[in-house]
């Protein structure tokens, strides 16, 4: 994710630095990210370093069953989620974390305290309130008003136009679709993330996310993930009539 270096530049502590990969790191003492699934690709990962004299943290925002197969428990040591990923009120501004070690857990609270001054007890309510109508929706509730199932549809749906899209140009190339045993859902479901990585195959565009620019299509570019710039992250959460006019648009270019 690449926000975790900037933030971490930004901070100027003295007592961590950013060090990059966690697959060429090199020392005794570290906090290890773990995104899963990561953003931007989608993919499922799993800590690199061993345990020891380093802690890991994996952020699950996007360990929902809307966006990919919930194939076991999630049953990590410190666990990251929001609500703007799991039902989309991003404007709540809420997260939570799930941690094991009452002392951790205490910095942490005391981190949040210091760096925003408390966390807003409307949004608190808010979050809380929309967290329980998507739990009462699995309640013996009716199925058309199940979030997570509406989602996974809605997933699968623009999955398949932006899959369609890519084959119809010929100029654009998407990881191959993989699927799981969702123990949630209890039936196979394929993985569909929530942002796309788009590759642009077309040898005279080396940077993928400007060519799409002079089309009026609007990513990121693999190099704010460390990854070439022929790669972009294409947000496949936007509005129905934005993401129906982004299809047409990828399609038509050759």
């Amino acid at each position: 994710m690449q926000s975790y270096p900037a933030v971490t530049d930004f901070l100027r502590s003295g007592l961590f630095r950013w060090a990059g990969d966690a697959n060429s790191f090199v020392g005794d003492s570290y906090i290890e990210l773990v995104c899963s699934p990561n953003n931007p690709d989608g993919a499922i990962r799993d800590a690199v370093l061993s345990s020891g004299a380093g802690k890991a943290v994996h952020d699950l925002a996007y360990y929902w069953p809307q966006y990919t197969p919930i194939t076991r428990r999630a049953d990590h040591d410190i666990m990251l989620f929001t609500v703007s990923k799991s039902t989309g009120h991003a404007g709540t501004r809420i997260g939570w974390a799930l941690v094991k070690d009452r002392e951790v857990a205490r910095r942490m609270t005391k981190f949040v305290e210091l760096n925003t001054i408390g966390v807003s007890k409307d949004s608190q309510l808010r979050a809380a309130k929309v967290l329980s109508a998507v739990s009462d929706g699995y309640d013996g509730g009716a199925s058309r008003h199940r979030l997570f199932d509406f989602g996974r549809r809605k997933m699968v749906e623009r999955w398949r136009m932006l899959r369609e899209a890519a084959a119809a140009s010929g100029a654009f190339s998407l990881p191959e679709e993989t699927s799981g045993r969702c123990n949630f859902a209890n039936e196979t479901a394929a993985n569909n993330p929530a942002f796309a990585w788009l590759r642009c195959d077309r040898e005279d565009v080396e940077d993928c996310a400007g060519f799409l620019r002079g089309h009026k299509i609007l990513t990121r570019s693999g190099n704010q993930f460390g990854a070439d710039p022929r790669y972009v992250r294409v947000s496949m959460l936007d509005r129905d009539d934005a993401y129906d006019i982004f299809i047409s648009r990828l399609a038509s270019l050759k």
